[in-house]
C-alpha cells in the first residue's frame, strides 16, 4: 500500500523521465511535492463538504455579512454592489440589505440618515442572483432591514419574486411544517429574513391571491433609539427575569423605549418563511414564546454582557433558535468584534463587516476554510444539544483535550518589509490559538535578522487545546520593528482539527486576503487526543 501511493507520486510530481523510470524522486520532484496541495496544512477533507448537512438550520455556524452593501465606512463611504459579489464569492450564506422608499416608486439600499451613497434594490438582487451559489450550493439568506412604505414593500415583492423565480422560498416545505429545513433540504434557494405578519399555515391559505393593497401592522422598538443606551437599559430588564412573568417584563420595558406601529406590506411578509426576525426580549420569554421559525438580532454590546451574565442561558437559546449578533452602532470605521466569542456560545449568524482587514475577518475567512467553503459549519455536539451543560467560561466536566505540537522549521520566500530599504525582513512568526477562554494562547519565535528569502527557526511549540473542536490556529508573520512597532507581513488561519499531520506547507495571505504565493511556512504537525 504504501510502495503504491509513492510510486503515484513519484509519477505525479517528478519532472526527470530518466528518474522517475527508476522509481526514484529527485530534488526538484520532492520541491513540487512539497509544495502542492497534498502537503498544504489543510486536510483535503476538509476543503469539501463533508459534513452532515441533513440538520436543521439552528445547528449550523452560517457564514455572515454586516450592511453588506458598504465597502468602506459607515456614515459616508460608498455603497457598491462588490459588497454583494465579494462576500458571496467568499462563501458568505446571509448578506443584509437596507431598504428604503426611493424616488419613482423604486426602493434603494443605503444605510439610512448617512451620506452613504444609494443602490437600487432591483440592481442588488439581480447581483445576489447571478453571483449567490457560485461557492456554495446552501441557501442564501437575504436579511431585511426594512424602512420601506407598504407600496414600495410591494415592489420589493415583486421584485425578489421576478428575479429569483423558483429559488425564491415562498411556502414552507411539507416535510418541515413545524421545525427549521436543513441546509440540503434548501440547495439553491433564497430565505428572506424580515418581519412577519400570521402563521405559515395562513401564508399558504393565501398563496396564489391577489395581496395588492393588504397592509397589516405590529408594533416593535423605534431602531433610532441609540443601540448602547437601548442595549444597557434592556440589560437592566432582562438581569432577573427569571422573578418576573413575561407580561411583566415587556410592561416594565415600555416606559424605557419608543414604540412605533410599523406597516408591513402582505406581499412582502408572505415571502418570510422560515427566517422570520423577532425583537429578542428575554431568554425567558423566548422559551415560552418563541416560535421555531423566529430568529433574533441582538447587538454585540448586549449580546456580551448576556454571555457574561448568563452563558448557559444563551447557548440554550442557540440549540433552539437562529441568533445574529450585529456590531454595535459606534464602529462607524466598519471596524470588527472578535466573533470567536459568540461562536463560543453558539450563535448561529455572527455578523461581521467584511470590507475591513483584519484579526476579526481572518477568523471569519478561516473557520469557514471548513467544509468546503460551504458557508455551513456543524456546530459541535455540545452546542446542539437542548440539554447541554456546556460553557465556555467554566473548564468542561466531560474534556476530551488535544494536546497539539508544532514544529516551525522554516519560511519560504517570505514577503519583503516595506519598512527597510534593502527589503530585508527581521522576520518573527507569532502562533494563537482562538478558542474558548482558557484556550486562547499566544507563542512567538526568536527573530531571524534580515532574512525573509529563508529563515530558518526549527522551534518547537506545544498546546493542550481543551475544547478542540471551537479552536482555531492563526499564523502570522511580522517584521519586527522596536520603533514602530512590528509589520505584518503574512498570515493564516484554520480550525485547529482541519490540520494535517507530518510536514506540511502554510500558504500565507496579505492583509486583504489575497494569496502571497509562493510564500510559505514548512511546519511538522502532531497532535493525539
Amino acid at each position: 500500500m504504501t510502495t503504491n501511493i509513492a510510486f503515484e507520486i513519484i509519477q505525479k510530481y517528478e519532472p526527470i523521465e530518466e528518474v522517475k523510470r527508476a522509481h526514484q524522486m529527485s530534488f526538484e520532484g520532492f520541491i513540487r511535492y512539497m509544495g502542492s496541495p497534498e502537503c498544504q496544512i489543510l486536510k483535503t477533507d476538509c476543503g469539501k463538504v463533508y459534513q452532515d448537512m441533513n440538520h436543521p438550520l439552528n445547528d449550523y455556524f452560517i457564514s455572515s455579512s454586516h450592511n453588506t452593501y458598504l465597502v468602506s465606512d459607515q456614515l459616508l463611504g460608498p455603497s457598491d454592489l462588490w459588497g454583494y459579489v465579494s462576500a458571496l464569492v467568499k462563501g458568505c450564506r446571509c448578506l443584509e440589505i437596507d431598504c428604503w422608499d426611493g424616488s419613482r416608486n423604486e426602493p434603494v439600499v443605503y444605510h439610512g440618515y448617512t451620506l452613504t451613497s444609494k443602490l437600487l434594490f432591483k440592481t442588488v438582487i439581480q447581483s445576489i442572483q447571478k453571483y449567490a451559489f457560485i461557492t456554495s450550493d446552501y441557501p442564501v439568506v437575504l436579511s431585511l432591514e426594512n424602512h420601506c412604505s407598504p407600496s414600495q414593500q410591494e415592489v420589493m415583492a415583486d421584485i425578489l419574486q421576478s428575479v429569483f423565480g423558483d429559488a425564491l422560498l415562498s411556502d414552507m416545505l411539507d416535510d418541515f411544517p413545524d421545525k427549521l429545513p436543513s441546509p440540503k433540504a434548501l440547495k439553491f434557494k433564497i430565505l428572506v429574513r424580515n418581519k412577519k405578519i400570521g402563521s405559515l399555515r395562513e401564508t399558504r391559505e393565501r398563496k396564489g391571491s391577489d395581496k395588492h393593497g393588504q397592509v397589516e401592522e405590529y408594533e416593535e422598538i423605534d431602531q433610532d433609539v441609540d443601540d448602547e443606551v437601548k442595549e444597557s437599559k434592556a440589560l437592566a430588564i432582562l438581569e432577573d427575569d427569571s422573578q418576573k412573568e413575561p407580561g411583566a417584563i415587556i410592561a416594565a420595558g415600555l416606559p424605557l423605549f419608543r414604540r412605533r406601529r410599523v406597516k408591513v406590506a402582505m406581499a412582502l411578509s408572505d415571502l418570510v418563511i422560515y427566517t422570520k426576525a423577532e425583537k429578542f426580549i428575554s431568554f425567558q420569554h423566548s422559551r415560552l414564546y418563541q416560535q421555531f421559525n423566529e430568529s433574533n438580532s441582538i447587538g454585540e454590546s448586549e449580546a456580551r454582557k448576556l454571555s457574561k451574565l448568563k452563558g448557559h442561558e444563551f447557548i440554550l437559546h442557540t440549540s433552539k433558535f437562529i441568533t445574529r449578533i450585529y456590531p454595535k452602532a459606534t464602529r462607524a470605521d466598519s471596524s470588527n468584534f472578535n466573533p470567536q466569542d459568540f461562536w463560543n456560545i453558539g450563535c448561529q449568524m455572527v455578523a461581521l463587516n467584511f470590507q475591513t482587514p483584519g484579526l476579526p475577518m481572518d477568523l471569519q475567512n478561516g473557520k469557514f476554510l471548513d467544509n468546503g467553503c460551504s458557508g455551513y459549519i456543524l456546530k459541535p455536539h455540545f452546542l446542539r444539544d437542548i440539554k447541554t451543560e456546556f460553557n465556555p467560561n467554566e473548564t468542561p466536566k466531560d474534556i476530551d483535550p488535544v494536546t497539539l505540537t508544532i514544529r516551525l522549521i522554516s519560511g519560504i520566500q517570505l514577503p519583503p518589509s516595506n519598512h527597510s530599504s534593502s527589503n530585508k525582513a527581521d522576520t518573527v512568526v507569532v502562533l494563537e490559538i482562538f478558542g474558548v477562554p482558557n484556550d486562547h494562547v499566544k507563542r512567538q519565535t526568536r527573530v531571524i535578522k534580515r532574512n525573509a528569502f529563508c529563515p530558518r527557526w526549527n522551534e518547537t511549540f506545544t498546546f493542550i487545546i481543551q475544547v478542540p473542536e471551537l479552536a482555531l490556529i492563526r499564523f502570522v508573520v511580522e517584521n519586527q520593528s522596536l520603533i514602530t512597532g512590528n509589520e505584518f507581513l503574512g498570515q493564516y488561519t484554520l480550525p485547529v482539527l482541519c490540520m494535517n499531520k507530518g510536514y506540511r506547507r502554510v500558504p500565507l495571505f496579505s492583509k486583504m486576503g489575497e494569496s502571497l504565493e509562493p510564500a510559505a511556512l514548512f511546519i511538522y504537525v502532531w497532535y493525539v487526543r
